[in-house]
């Protein structure tokens, strides 16, 4: 009986064809499509049901939907998370993008010396340029700032260049691992659950945590000190801070310590600040690259699509010789950027040395005035009056996000709605259902949209976007 049910059913089952016609006209590749339906169909053969021919053909309009949903594209940022990692965090220049296009559309001197003729090296320009911006020695470039993390540990758990094993004391055992020393107050676990501990240990080495969570001395290091250090690392708590019974060592009382050891001492700073925070209107002080390096450390690196408001990219500055040393290890050939990210990072540095980061999109966000701010709402509320929607200007305390400044909100001014024909549920759903998206989030018995990280030039999707919700 079971059987006979299973081959009613198969009986039943539509054939691609027909599926293909009913769907009509579609926007993504046929390929796509037709799988999809097939996928569908070899589901539904094994359930004890047939749908109808129109549940069916709506199923398959949902599954291309969401799949649609899924590839990447532009949407309009109202959360006020500036740098929102999970929108791509820094927006990119005009400049920058003028650069991706001019090289990504045909050939380039990527690594080809225009001057001799013959092949040449990857980026001497950017990393002659990062070297002055962050008053280093010599700097390089690598895919992100994990993977420069990793470079670095990976490079100097060896001694002197070289793997070298280290046998146990007594009888010869097995090879003691290279330490590479840190405080516990800054084993931080950053987006998507990658916590630096676990990343620095896939490397192979073994971490030699220091101190408290809320307390690491300057003696905590000095003890920790042994054959099997190889580095002291320094890492940028990124999204949280502490503050109370705190202490810790200053960046100079552990490069003396490094110095004197002869050990080297490297310093993540996460975000990237080029420019004094102060210039952005925020009040809390991150520390520059060149300010840290002043202080004694041997290598920082950094993001570049955080503070810095470029592409991803993981900067790494300081003493030349410990550059070169990092630029000739193979795993820096694994790890290094190619020429879209490159093209767009050559803007954007162009950018800071010219003293314009006014023409840097994050960096900009954050200067943008409150009153400015105000009129863009006023205006933005004005167009959308007559529809069924209670609709206010309210203000809120925007994020620089991305791990950045985590103490510091700006003041921002939101769009404050409640649909009278609809839940806040389904606005915001509705939203992000538009060409482009608009995401902001429900508080308060509101759906908000920060006018902070919304760009001027959007306000008119918005309101696009906002009225063909209220009348769908």
């Amino acid at each position: 009986m079971h059987d006979g049910v299973k081959l009613s059913v198969r009986r039943q089952i539509p054939a691609v064809g027909r599926i293909l016609d009913a769907l009509g006209h579609c926007d993504l590749p046929r390929p796509v499509v037709v799988d999809t339906v097939r996928r569908k169909l070899s589901h539904i053969r094994t359930a004890r049901e047939m749908p109808d021919f129109e549940s069916i053909v709506a199923l398959i309009r949902r599954s291309l939907d969401e799949f649609r949903a899924s590839r990447l594209q532009p949407v309009i940022n109202g959360t006020g998370i500036i740098i929102h990692t999970n929108f791509g965090r820094a927006p990119l220049a005009s400049e920058a993008i003028e650069a991706v296009n001019e090289i990504g559309s045909g050939y380039s001197n990527l690594e080809f010396d225009l001057a001799t003729g013959e092949r040449g090296g990857r980026g001497g320009y950017i990393e002659n340029a990062l070297a002055l911006l962050c008053g280093a020695e010599a700097a390089t470039v690598v895919n992100n700032c994990a993977a420069a993390l990793i470079l670095i540990v990976h490079h100097f758990s060896k001694a002197n260049g070289k793997t070298r094993p280290q046998l146990a004391r007594h009888g010869g055992g097995a090879p003691t691992k290279s330490e590479i020393i840190i405080s516990r107050g800054e084993l931080v676990q950053i987006g998507g659950g990658f916590r630096i501990g676990e990343m620095i240990e896939a490397t192979g080495v073994k971490l030699r945590e220091v101190g408290a969570t809320n307390k690491t001395t300057l003696h905590d290091y000095a003890r920790a000190l042994g054959a099997n250090t190889r580095m002291i690392l320094k890492v940028h708590r990124s999204n949280f801070f502490m503050s109370g019974f705190v202490e810790s060592p200053s960046s100079e009382q552990i490069s003396a310590l490094a110095r004197k050891k002869r050990i080297p001492f490297v310093q993540d700073l996460g975000s990237g600040a080029i420019a004094a925070t102060e210039q952005l209107g925020i009040a809390d002080h991150e520390p520059t690259p060149a300010e840290v390096l002043k202080s004694g450390v041997d290598l920082v690196c950094f993001s570049g699509d955080k503070l810095f408001g470029g592409p991803q990219a993981g900067i790494i500055a300081g003493k030349k010789r410990c550059i070169s040393a990092l630029k000739r290890e193979p795993l820096f050939r694994a790890l290094r950027c190619d020429k879209l990210c490159l093209a767009a990072l050559q803007a954007t540095i162009d950018l800071h040395l010219d003293r314009t980061i006014a023409e840097v999109p994050t960096l900009a966000l954050f200067k943008t005035s409150e009153d400015e701010l105000r009129t863009r709402a006023a205006a933005v509320c004005s167009e959308l009056q007559g529809l069924p929607l209670r609709i206010a200007i309210g203000c809120g305390k925007a994020k620089a996000g991305g791990g950045a400044l985590p103490k510091s909100n700006l003041a921002s001014v939101t769009i404050d709605m409640i649909p009278k024909n609809s839940s806040l549920a389904d606005l915001a759903a509705t939203l992000r259902a538009s060409n482009p998206p608009v995401i902001g989030y429900i508080a308060d018995g509101r759906f908000k949209l920060h006018l902070r990280t919304i760009f001027p030039q959007q306000d008119t999707l918005v309101v696009e976007a906002i009225r063909a919700a209220c009348t769908a």
